[in-house]
């Protein structure tokens, strides 16, 4: 049993490859949605986003509000359609852990327990994402 098609005009295609690319493809939709939908709430939600910032004590809460903001809907729209996948993957990987060391310390509340490691879990998601690169279903694919 072979596990190969053939694609005309382009020699062959592993079944695995393409049953892979379209798993990343899911990876990368699941992983960007939470990044995509944060972002936007924040940009358009500035001063109630600045304030929850200022009481957690964060510097310039109102700039770090828009910076963050970009941060998540532009990391994940880039996410989303594979756009440098590795660099973003790295850089969201990064802000994630870091997300959950100043939000999400609180681990005596269960709660907070939780959310620390869905942010790490997260960020596997992203090391796994860096590691494997975005797929044929990509930017990123069509560029290289």
């Amino acid at each position: 049993m072979s596990t190969n098609t053939s694609i005309a005009g382009s020699g062959t295609v592993s079944n695995a490859a393409s049953n892979a690319s379209g798993t990343i493809l899911l990876g990368r939709i699941l992983l960007s949605v939470i990044f995509v939908l944060s972002g936007f709430g924040k940009l358009t939600a500035i001063a109630g986003t600045a304030g929850y910032f200022g009481s957690m004590g964060l510097p310039m809460p109102t700039v770090t509000a828009i910076a963050v903001g970009l941060l998540e809907l532009l990391g994940g729209l880039a996410i989303l359609i594979g756009f440098q996948t590795r660099i973003t993957a790295w850089v969201l990987a990064i802000f994630t852990v870091a997300t959950g060391l100043v939000a999400h310390t609180g681990w005596a509340d269960q709660m907070q327990m939780i959310s620390f490691m869905k942010n790490l879990a997260i960020a596997g998601g992203f090391l796994v994402l860096a590691s494997s690169g975005a797929g044929a279903y990509s930017v990123d694919a069509k560029r290289g």
